[in-house]
């Protein structure tokens, strides 16, 4: 029970903060993407830097710079982003949150020290989700380009309006 309960928090606390924040969960996808971009080309060489500029920077864990290099974009643009959808965007907002929800978890699995591995493969959900796991981004990615298409035809109707008056 408390695996489920783990794998479905790690899922709804970005769609939760997204959502009260209000930013645009399109822009934070993006971000994590970014994110994972960061993980698998910079993080290497950064942790490097680090252990060779502070040798003292071994008490972080690789893992723990790894998650770090994944989720900052996302909290830049959080910071960035804060309070950028309104109306009734907030409601459809949750489509793309979800979306950064399971996609987070997908990039943070193999992330995580073995034991919280094995707490969230315990979970039945987790199993099933894993072999969901390239509808879920696929589905993911195009609820976000979606998004981010309808905001792009928003912004220039806005514009059009907004000079008429």
């Amino acid at each position: 029970m408390s695996q489920t309960v783990l794998f479905v928090a790690a899922i709804l606390v970005p769609v939760i903060v997204l959502t009260v924040l209000r930013v645009d969960a399109a822009m934070a996808f993006l971000s994590l993407c970014l994110g994972y971009v960061l993980v698998h080309f910079v993080s290497t060489d950064a942790i490097s830097l680090l252990t060779t500029v502070y040798p003292h920077a071994s008490s972080f864990s690789e893992s723990t710079i790894k998650i770090i290099f994944l989720w900052l974009p996302v909290v830049l643009t959080i910071v960035a982003m804060f309070h950028s959808v309104h109306g009734v965007r907030v409601i459809l907002n949750i489509l793309p949150a979800l979306g950064v929800g399971a996609l987070g978890v997908i990039l943070l699995e193999p992330l995580l020290s073995p034991g919280l591995r094995g707490a969230l493969a315990g979970s039945s959900l987790w199993s099933q989700f894993q072999q969901a796991q390239t509808l879920v981004v696929g589905l993911s990615s195009l609820v976000s380009l979606v998004f981010l298409w309808l905001r792009r035809r928003g912004g220039k109707a806005e514009h059009k309006h907004r000079s008429k008056g």
